[in-house]
This record gives structure tokens, sequence and C-alpha cells, in this order.
């Protein structure tokens, strides 16, 4: 395992789902169930889509070298695009983010008050939310460019994973207290930086 991809895609990972549906989701659900059995729920979904976004990179690898940097570079450059462009109106917009994922979860588990709830209906609740909300997101194409560039699948599927449990970790425990000090828009920033970064060098290697 290279700890230093481990690193880079857990970095790139966490900032670039910090800002995103993931974290509002999260914090949503958090307010319906035990937030231990949340954190577990959407650990597993994280856990499935980070395996399938490492396999089909994986996949990509085998097509040559120049083709594959190309297309990573592309992905992250397509990614800095939509948190810069989504930027502008991630603070205006945080209210209509939760209202959505409330009467997904809502609809989920179904009728009953939450605390009548079943550890197993918030498990599969938190499961079923995510796993919709995060398939084809950006980080899980983030993921496949990584697995595809570094062609190290352990090393970053554990720190995709690692960075995908952090967020939700604090999504769960520190949620409403960070969304009252940092700006959404601040966050989309310094992920679209991270992406830019990262489709800067990726290009440099294809002139080297």
């Amino acid at each position: 395992m290279d700890l230093l991809v481990v690193a880079l895609t857990f970095g790139t990972v966490f900032l670039v789902e910090l800002p995103d549906k993931t974290f509002i989701a999260t914090l949503v659900l958090s307010t319906r169930f035990r937030p231990l059995l949340v954190w577990l729920g959407v650990g597993i979904a994280f856990a499935l889509q980070t395996a399938i976004a490492v396999g089909l990179g994986q996949a990509v690898s085998l097509l040559p070298v120049t083709w594959v940097r190309i297309g990573a570079a592309v992905l992250f450059l397509v990614g800095a695009f939509l948190l810069l462009r989504e930027a502008r109106n991630a603070d205006s917009e945080e209210a209509a983010t939760e209202a959505e994922f409330a009467a997904r979860a809502d609809k989920a588990a179904g009728s009953g008050q939450a605390g009548r709830r079943s550890a197993l209906t918030a498990v599969l609740t938190s499961f079923l939310v995510l796993f919709a909300a995060e398939w084809g997101d950006l980080s899980q194409l983030l993921i496949l460019s990584l697995a595809a560039k570094y062609d190290e699948p352990l090393s970053v599927f554990a720190g995709a994973l690692a960075g995908l449990l952090a967020v939700s970790g604090l999504a769960v425990l520190l949620g409403r207290w960070l969304l009252a000090r940092i700006q959404l828009a601040t966050l989309h920033y310094i992920g679209g930086g991270m992406c830019l970064l990262l489709a800067g060098l990726t290009l440099a290697e294809l002139l080297t």
C-alpha cells in the first residue's frame, strides 16, 4: 500500500465531499435516527460505492497511459468547474437541500415516530438515501480517476473510504455547528482548487 496515494486520495475526497450534499444528507439523517446507526449505514454505502469506483478505475487503467492521464485530467477539470459553479448558490440552497433529504429519509423509513424505528431501519434508510445520493456523484468519478491514474487500488480505496467516513462523521457529530461557522461556498472554492491542482499535476505528467 502506497501511503502517499492514501494521503492524496483522502485529502481530495475529504475536500470535495465536505461541501457536498453527502454532508447535508448525513446531517439530516442524524436528526431522525441515532447518529452511530446513521454513520454505520452511510459507511456501508460509501464502502460499496468506493469499491465500484475503484474497480472501474482499475479497468480504465488497462488503457494506454496517455489516454488514462488525459481522461483523469479532464475529470479533475470537470470537478473543479462543477464545484466552482455551484459555490455562488451553495449557502442559499442549503435549506432546500436539507428539506429534500428530510423528505427522502422519511419516505425510505416509512411511517412512525423516529424513536420507535428499529436499528435495522435506521441503518437501511441511511444506506439507501446515501447510496442513491452518491451514485454517479463527483466524488465517485474522482475516485475512479485516482484509481486509474495511480494503479494502486487498495491505497485509493483506503484513502477514499477514510475521507468519506471522516466527512460523514463530522456531519453526525458537528454538522450544525460547522454549518453555522463555515460557509459552504468557501468549501466549494477549496475543493475546486484541489481539483485544479490535480488537473495541473496530471497535465504536467503528460509533458514530461
